[in-house]
């Protein structure tokens, strides 16, 4: 008999899977329904998500399992980690859906569009809610299938191109990921997330769970774009914005870094993963990974190649936190998940529509655009401001903690690292606000602009311009009211306070 809150825990995760056909299958005219399938699907997951979160911090139990052959079971359930997670890629879904909706109004293919972007977000929730490698490996190879169409969306050379690499590098990692699983299956059996099964096994297993260890990084490394596996995401960015921003701040980067964290602290734990000595190793990775991406983003011109090579620099400060050992590493670590896709969503909302309006593609174009365009302006200021890790935006929070969990490690070259990247984070986004505001706009240009405001003197649409403001907001909020209960912040604080095990 199922009980409701498992009748909940499987109506937040099917609602997308059954919008997806319902969507493909709406002909592709009838905009109105299409739209109204995708919002009802949006705030249905969104609402569950967060009763589930209230739930859970109420001592409620969401789950579900069952055995699918010998040793292997199919898991599901909704811990606090999980639904840090959840809560993140189901907000910014129904962000992102209000934003697609606009973006791609006169877009063919819409149908086919937002039916995989269905799938995608549905794959990201089954993630999130998996309680065992085997589930989490069939919902990450599904949200592999799946965003390969909305890369690949437009059609263009360009983006064929872009999609056959994410397949060879996602794939690839999959492969690896999956030898991974399959022998930890033989070293422990089907590890359930949590229960500490690795901790009471025999030293002469070590050797064996070092290299277990480094197949399901290497593999959830992939997706997580950590350099040297990184070079599939710049090329993804022939995507349109709303692809760009589910790639970057909602699904698959997220989906690896947070991959990595599930190994780290559920499969492993934290005191085991130190034990053996492969946290150390990873700290290095994830440094130099920071460091390279703020290089590469420093060379870009192209507005979301630079976004892209910051999303690769800034995604490892999450593999950094954890791999610090420590509860304040950690705290940063998992409030760094939910901050940077804030962040990130906004500023990728933002250069979508720069795009859309003024057809704007390069950092040199943007010169005096924030008397244009000043609220989508504003917030982009916001998002970058936050990248730098200047107060009172969330991103501050993540880097103060980082450097207070490194501190406390011992581990006091990281804090070089910050504030080297700090300062590399500087210069390339500095320029672009100094540009927005300060830099004189070029005459042709302001003889083109006006042209192009939309009726009712809006600088773009509403659809386009109310998720850049929401996010924005929710950039400012979470650094300014992080002392609050159930902030990124203090979720990641009763996560840790909960579960973490010295």
């Amino acid at each position: 008999m199922v009980n409701l809150d498992t009748l909940i825990l499987l109506t937040a995760l099917l609602v997308s899977f059954v919008a997806a056909p319902l969507i493909f299958l709406i002909p592709e005219e009838q905009r109105t329904l299409r739209t109204l399938v995708n919002m009802v699907a949006a705030v249905v997951k969104l609402s569950l998500v967060m009763f589930m979160v209230w739930g859970v911090a109420n001592g409620r139990d969401f789950a579900l399992s069952f055995t699918v052959m010998e040793t292997v079971s199919f898991r599901l359930r909704a811990d606090a980690l999980g639904l840090m997670f959840a809560g993140l890629s189901s907000l910014l879904w129904f962000c992102t859906t209000i934003y697609a909706v606009g973006y791609l109004e006169k877009s063919p293919n819409r149908k086919r569009f937002f039916g995989f972007f269905s799938l995608c977000v549905g794959s990201t929730l089954g993630i999130a809610l998996s309680a065992n490698l085997f589930t989490f490996l069939l919902f990450y190879e599904l949200l592999t299938l799946s965003t390969y169409p909305l890369i690949v969306h437009r059609g263009t050379p360009q983006a064929l191109k872009a999609g056959a690499i994410y397949l060879r590098y996602t794939l690839g990692g999959g492969v690896v990921l999956l030898v991974g699983m399959v022998s930890l299956q033989v070293l422990a059996g089907d590890v359930v997330f949590g229960e500490g099964q690795l901790d009471q096994m025999d030293a002469e297993h070590t050797p064996a769970l070092i290299v277990t260890f480094a197949l399901l990084v290497g593999g959830l490394g992939v997706k997580a774009a950590l350099v040297p596996l990184h070079g599939w995401l710049p090329q993804a960015m022939v995507a349109p914005a709303p692809v760009s921003a589910l790639l970057h701040a909602v699904a698959v980067v997220k989906a690896g870094a947070f991959g990595i964290v599930r190994v780290i602290y559920d499969v492993y734990g934290l005191g085991f993963a130190q034990q053996i000595g492969v946290l150390a190793g990873l700290a290095i990775i994830a440094s130099f990974t920071i460091i390279y991406g703020s290089l590469r983003a420093m060379a870009q011109s192209d507005i979301k190649r630079l976004l892209a090579y910051s999303t690769v620099s800034q995604v490892s400060y999450i593999v950094l936190g954890i791999a610090l050992f420590g509860p304040m590493g950690t705290i940063a670590a998992m409030s760094h998940l939910l901050h940077q896709g804030l962040m990130k969503s906004t500023l990728f909302f933002c250069a979508g529509n720069y795009a859309q309006e003024l057809d704007i593609h390069r950092i040199e174009e943007l010169d005096g655009v924030g008397w244009r365009m000043p609220v989508t302006s504003l917030a982009f200021t916001i998002g970058a401001l936050g990248m730098i890790g200047i107060p009172p935006v969330a991103g501050f929070i993540s880097k103060w903690y980082l450097g207070m969990a490194a501190l406390e490690s011992g581990m006091t070259w990281v804090i070089v690292v910050l504030m080297l990247s700090t300062i590399l984070n500087a210069a390339y986004f500095l320029p672009v606000i100094y540009r927005l505001w300060f830099k004189p706009a070029p005459h042709d240009e302001l003889d083109r602009w006006p042209e192009a405001r939309l009726a009712g003197g809006l600088e773009t649409s509403y659809w386009l311009m109310g998720p850049a403001i929401a996010t924005a907001v929710f950039s400012l909020l979470a650094g300014m009211l992080a002392g609050v209960p159930f902030s990124p912040l203090q979720w990641a604080t009763l996560i840790v306070n909960q579960e973490y095990v010295p």
